[in-house]
């Protein structure tokens, strides 16, 4: 009961912090939880912690034992939902080893902190980070950009591979963005279908050279780590979650601007209606000392042509 109780924040801290957490119409990019089952191997572990160091920015790692987690079983998923919802996760990473499964991985997505679809591949062949020897100048920085190529018709054919290949999309490329830095660009991840089932999974770093051009000659040196991935169990969302999940906000119409056009060479042009201007309607100001002094002006001319206009008296005694 306490898991489903909804609190009220308290705080303004508390309240920023769940707005932070609210659906928006642009998301963040997605996080991840790295966790583990009842029982693993050093091999697994080694695994989840190089995972972690290359999404250290944006993955949150567990290291205790979980007990009731099975993805794939009913019941089994409620403990994972807890935590994603716990951490602010729509990503996961959980592993496990068993006899029948081997340093098994489930990569899974969440919607509304339930789970959405899950894939589980089976690691063989795993060499780490330090097993490598390179120039230490070449490490790739925490943070950067990587490119992600998938190489092989069975990403375009085989269902399994098609859905390993959003899943792999979803956990190594990071935030969406518009603009890209070529420089800033210092390695990639290059995912290889060997079969209808198996994925080589390895990681390099770009060594940029001169070519005579604009464009630098790009040469590849493997840095680590690398795994094959042989995909064992999928579950697809059903059809109805799926165009739920998928449901976009529909882009806002600009309100028209009257009387404003887009011209290719003047650009933005407008017109101004003024209306007609009736001066003679118009009411003046009161101007006091004018009229006064207009007045004065005009009674004295009065008075002058008035005592020039009358005839002066005579006497007739």
């Amino acid at each position: 009961l306490d898991m489903l109780k909804i609190r009220t924040p308290k705080s303004q801290r508390a309240k920023r912090a769940i707005e932070k957490r609210a659906p928006k119409l642009v998301e963040n990019g997605r996080k991840i939880l790295i966790l583990q089952g009842t029982k693993t191997s050093s091999t697994l572990n080694a695994i989840l912690t190089e995972i972690y160091h290359l999404k250290k920015e944006n993955a949150v790692r567990y290291t205790r034992k979980n007990e009731n987690i099975r993805p794939f079983e009913s019941g089994g998923e409620t403990s994972l939902e807890f935590f994603s919802l716990k951490t602010d996760c729509s990503l996961f990473v959980f592993g496990s080893h068993s006899k029948k499964r081997p340093n098994n991985l489930v990569i899974g997505r969440t919607y509304d902190h339930h789970i959405y679809d899950l894939v589980e591949v089976g690691v063989e062949n795993f060499k780490s980070l330090e097993s490598f020897t390179y120039d230490k100048k070449l490490a790739p920085h925490a943070g950067s950009k990587p490119f992600i190529a998938f190489i092989g018709e069975g990403f375009e054919n085989v269902e399994e591979l098609k859905h390993l290949k959003e899943m792999l999309l979803e956990l190594l490329r990071g935030e969406v963005v518009e603009n890209l830095y070529l420089a800033g660009v210092d390695h990639a991840y290059v995912c290889t279908a060997v079969s209808s089932n198996r994925v080589f999974f390895t990681h390099c770093a770009l060594r940029l050279k001169k070519s005579g051009s604009i464009v630098p000659r790009t040469e590849l040196v493997e840095v680590g780590p690398s795994m094959d991935l042989v995909v064992r169990r999928h579950r697809l969302p059903n059809d109805g979650l799926r165009k739920i999940a998928m449901k976009t906000a529909k882009d806002q119409v600009k309100k028209k601007e009257k009387n404003v056009s887009k011209d290719v060479v003047e650009g933005k042009v407008g017109k101004i209606y003024i209306p007609e201007q009736k001066v003679g309607a118009t009411t003046l100001p009161n101007r006091a000392k004018g009229v006064k002094r207009e007045r004065r002006e005009a009674k004295v001319k009065n008075s002058g042509n008035d005592s020039a206009s009358k005839k002066p008296k005579t006497n007739t005694d």
